[in-house]
């Protein structure tokens, strides 16, 4: 039987009155997303920006062996903790083996905020097919759960230390239609482009919740892509300098997979003086700021065709 996850009480009231809720990962804003006190600003400024849009956040998360989509704010000093992370294909082995608290990735929050009813999922970037994956095969699980759960994700593009071309190219091959908000250039997570056009621009929420009800398979997902506000982004000619000897590093010392990514992250927050943290929290408060827009479009558009 697929996992059925809790369902807040205020998110449930919300999904029964049509109303537009915004599914929210929680591995950004545990400790293995971003330091404290960053990891819990971060939250506060997530969820007020849902709301702000008109829509209810609904964080995703294991607590003690249960699959949530929708914690408490009494609840989230320990979201905001140490936690292990749950992507789609730990969320069994969580909830069998009693996990006290998983943070969910992108394709945990997915699955999770599938099987509640919801319709869009806000993060800051995904993953996506790692540089030399035809030698590893190392591609993310996100994809997959991207192009398996009728969600629209709303992000910051893919972070640029992946193979952004071949990323594209999955997404593609998976039938994933890949929106820009208002802009041209797929982004690349701490800048607002990769240098690589993406295939379908949007204007308004409207168009982007049209875009889900007329997907081609009823499985599929949309990946609605916002580059990071023009303020907050990183020089993008530091950054590739940076990501050029981390990743290099990262070969040398043989670290592969998920350990691949904050090791990088680590390196460029060092090598930016600690300016990639309120850089992704900047990003992560502006998708959210989005996702509701969507959201609110999404709840629409279904009523209307009640």
């Amino acid at each position: 039987m697929p996992i059925t996850p809790v369902v807040d009480a205020e998110v449930a009231r919300a999904l029964a009155a049509g109303g537009a809720v915004v599914a929210l990962e929680s591995t950004i804003f545990s400790t293995l997303g971003l330091p404290g006190p960053a990891n819990r600003e971060a939250l506060d400024r997530c969820t007020a920006a849902v709301r702000a849009g008109g829509a209810v956040p609904a964080l995703t998360a294991v607590v003690d062996g249960v699959p949530r989509v929708g914690v408490r704010p009494e609840e989230h000093e320990r979201i905001c903790g140490p936690a292990r992370k749950a992507a789609e294909r730990d969320l069994g082995v969580a909830v069998a083996t009693g996990w006290e608290y998983g943070a969910t990735t992108v394709s945990a929050s997915l699955a999770l905020a599938h099987a509640a009813g919801i319709g869009v999922f806000s993060t800051g970037g995904i993953g996506g097919v790692h540089r030399g994956a035809e030698v590893t095969g190392d591609v993310s699980a996100d994809l997959d759960a991207i192009a398996h759960h009728p969600v629209v994700t709303v992000c910051a593009g893919a972070k640029a230390f992946l193979d952004l071309p071949r990323t594209l190219e999955h997404l593609e091959m998976a039938g994933v239609p890949v929106l820009g908000w208002r802009h041209d250039w797929f982004p690349a997570f701490y800048t607002r482009s990769s240098g690589l056009p993406v295939p379908h621009r949007v204007e308004t929420a409207e168009a982007v919740a049209s875009v889900l009800a007329h997907r081609a398979r009823a499985d599929c997902g949309v990946l609605l892509t916002v580059p990071i506000p023009e303020g907050a982004a990183l020089d993008a000619a530091e950054l590739d300098e940076v990501l050029v000897a981390a990743l290099g590093d990262a070969e040398a010392s043989s670290i592969t997979g998920a350990a691949v990514t904050p090791f990088v992250l680590g390196r460029i927050g060092a090598a930016t003086a600690g300016s990639s943290v309120p850089a992704n929290v900047s990003l992560a408060e502006s998708n959210c700021r989005v996702a509701a827009e969507v959201a609110v479009a999404v709840a629409t558009s279904a009523g209307s065709r009640r």
